[in-house]
């Protein structure tokens, strides 16, 4: 039977419209270099707003409905949570055993970036896919991006093919990177901004990419049937389990990818013009 004419292009990132060098190269030596001046700043900007809110609630009955959301204190406190869930014995402990996780709000900046910087790092060095991490790193990525130090390297059929797969349908982006990292990258490309060309993003929110609940989350989200999807990735496992879902699937062959012995029967393309 024939494939369905696409409603929705989902497309992984690394290895499929940048290089994998982008992150590897760029994206997380930047991160890396800049961790500890960045926590450092904004947990001493947010015990700022806590104190300046304090005083306002107590002067005026009113304050923010949610301290501390989307805040790096609100990231500290998701990665304490994952670290306390940590498996792996060598990993380092931002709490000792036995204590509350509550215990962070009453750390000092300089305590909670000290306890919290060497799991930070061990995140990264193994590359794991930890949400509080994406999300930080999404945030000095942001001052990167805007500050013109950073670019999003993007293959060079990206910006036609988006431009043409969205005028049938709609195109998507599903990474392991936080949405806000994944719009940054987009933003400021090196062919320019081209968000508007876009019309969701995914990130470990939504699942693992290797699981296919998670791609018929997003069929469900963007509103289409599974079969109606076309996941482009590099990676195997992850276009796998979009075949379980019922989505359609290209391997993507790109320069710099690692060699796939076995496709598992995904069509291989090397460019987009090709769809």
């Amino acid at each position: 039977m024939s494939e369905a004419e696409p409603g929705l292009y989902l497309l992984d990132i690394e290895g499929t419209v940048a290089p994998l060098s982008l992150t590897s190269e760029t994206l997380f030596p930047y991160a890396r270099a800049h961790f500890e001046e960045f926590l450092r700043q904004e947990i001493a900007e947010f015990e700022d707003f806590v104190k300046r809110s304090a005083a306002a609630i107590e002067r005026t009955g009113f304050g923010p409905a949610e301290m501390g959301e989307g805040s790096v204190f609100q990231d500290l406190m998701l990665l304490t949570m994952e670290n306390r869930r940590e498996t792996d014995s060598g990993a380092p402990r931002i709490l000792p055993a036995g204590t509350a996780n509550q215990q962070t709000v009453s750390m000092s900046s300089a305590i909670a970036v000290e306890k919290s910087l060497p799991y930070i790092y061990w995140l990264m060095d193994r590359d794991r896919k930890s949400t509080a991490l994406k999300s930080m790193q999404g945030k000095i990525w942001k001052q990167g991006f805007e500050s013109g130090q950073l670019k999003g390297t993007l293959f060079e059929d990206v910006p036609a093919a988006f431009a043409r797969w969205s005028q049938t349908a709609r195109v998507a982006i599903y990474s392991s990177g936080s949405v806000e990292a994944q719009q940054l990258l987009f933003r400021y490309s090196t062919f320019g901004d081209l968000t508007p060309l876009i019309s969701g993003y995914f990130d470990t929110r939504t699942g693992p990419k290797g699981e296919a609940d998670s791609h018929a989350a997003i069929a469900r989200a963007m509103e289409v049937e599974t079969h109606e999807v076309l996941f482009l990735s590099d990676a195997v496992r992850e276009l796998d389990a979009a075949h379980q879902a019922g989505c359609q699937t290209r391997l993507v062959v790109r320069p710099g990818n690692p060699p796939v012995a076995d496709a598992h029967g995904h069509i291989a393309i090397e460019s987009f013009t090709a769809l």
